[in-house]
């Protein structure tokens, strides 16, 4: 078989990692196949996608077109949009561009990754070729876009969905497709319980090492405006201002990944930061593409994402690592983790309650192992890598054609159809 993977960008963010880990399982599944990705910008994403062994190549998107999509941008989704998909030159050059790009793979399966691509597939595939959308948002709370993926839709023959609350969400965008969900899964080996090195993170922050008996509490997120940095941020002037609390050190670690304006840049969070007196008790880690040895260096993972999170793979991945997590319980990240089994909840930008969250894990080191051990049995039991690959294997089995010339009716084994 051979499958050409579109992603949008070439870093390397939660839904790039899912990417890798579906191209890693699919190699495990189907030894014999052919895989491709092509990026709509050059970064660590190729050469990540080279060493597992597919091939990787980037068909710059101009940069005229690289803000489609984005909801942040002066005038909302509806005037960003309409002023990318107006620039109708640079769009339908780069779509015959990318259509002989396709063409020249032949691909049994094209597997979007982002709402971009997405819409790129109406054109740039050929008709016959199976299409698959990843949905990694919820589509219906862009109006405007969800509007163009009903008109894009045509040859998708399935929507692979992140978790429940998203499936829910394209059944009622896209009614009538065929929706899949198949959790985002994480290596295992690789994010695993195992020592940190704490003054290995503080250097990275720029910051003197933290006296012994800090306990390092920290988010690992892209810069986006919803991922909840500045609630964070109200928790740890809160905390300050306790006389009783234990001393933490704070630490936010990421970057603005994305090619939008929906995001923070790391000055504005230095400012949010400084706003609330704490210009000097703030770590900074700029973007890290192995993740796991962050997550061992912090004492508690905070997931503080103020929007409903489509899934929360952070969560997956600290819980992986054996770390005690606190969630933002809202959308797909509330189906991750039962709340004070192997995880601690709070409402979604709640500082009042994340602070308080916070300090009962700073005060009870024998909480946070408690915590911390369970949370690796759960990711275990249901975000294992390997099972991911069998899921995604059989919707791309299940996409072509019967002997009969008809479509291979069947879903994976962990998968909810629609």
């Amino acid at each position: 078989m051979r499958i050409l993977y579109l992603n949008p960008i070439g870093n390397i963010g939660g839904g790039e990692r899912v990417l890798l880990t579906a191209i890693a399982g699919v190699f495990r599944e189907m030894p014999d196949a052919k895989v491709r990705v092509i990026a709509l910008s050059d970064g660590p994403l190729l050469a990540a996608v080279r060493e597992l062994g597919a091939e990787a190549v980037v068909l710059p998107l101009p940069e005229s077109l690289s803000k489609l999509g984005d909801s942040q941008a002066r005038g909302g989704r509806t005037t960003s949009l309409l002023r990318s998909l107006g620039k109708v030159p640079a769009l339908v050059n780069y779509l015959r561009l990318l259509k002989a790009a396709v063409a020249a793979f032949a691909p049994d399966v094209v597997h979007s990754n982002g709402i971009k691509t997405h819409l790129f597939t109406r054109f740039a595939v050929p008709n016959g070729t199976a299409v698959a959308w990843h949905a990694h948002d919820f589509y219906g709370s862009r109006r405007f876009a969800g509007w163009l993926l009903r008109r894009a839709s045509r040859r998708v023959r399935a929507v692979v969905a992140i978790s429940e609350a998203v499936s829910a969400d394209v059944r009622k965008v896209l009614p009538g497709l065929r929706v899949e969900t198949v959790l985002n899964a994480v290596d295992l080996d690789r994010f695993s319980p195992g020592a940190g090195d704490g003054d290995e993170l503080d250097r990275r922050a720029g910051l003197p090492t933290a006296p012994p008996g800090t306990v390092r509490v920290g988010i690992v997120a892209t810069y986006a405006r919803w991922k909840g940095q500045p609630t964070l941020l109200d928790a740890a002037a809160k905390s300050a201002a306790d006389p009783r609390q234990l001393p933490i050190r704070w630490y936010i670690v990421g970057g603005p990944i994305y090619h939008t304006a929906a995001q923070f840049t790391e000055a504005e969070l230095r400012s949010e930061a400084a706003k609330r007196g704490l210009a000097d008790q703030i770590g900074f880690v700029p973007f890290v593409a192995d993740t796991t040895a962050v997550y061992r260096s912090l004492d508690i993972v905070v997931h503080a994402s103020t929007q409903p999170e489509p899934f929360g793979l952070t969560v997956a991945e600290a819980m992986a690592c054996g770390r005690p997590v606190v969630v933002s319980a809202a959308g797909g990240a509330a189906e991750l983790f039962t709340d004070g089994s192997d995880a601690l909840g709070f409402p979604p930008g709640d500082s009042d309650r994340l602070t308080a969250v916070i300090q009962r894990l700073v005060n009870d080191p024998n909480l946070r192992a408690r915590l911390g051990r369970a949370a690796r049995i759960t990711a275990g039991d249901r975000f294992d890598s390997k099972r991911y690959g069998r899921e995604i294997s059989a919707i791309y089995r299940s996409m072509m054609p019967a002997p009969d010339g008809g479509a291979t009716v069947g879903t994976s084994k962990n998968a909810h159809g629609s």
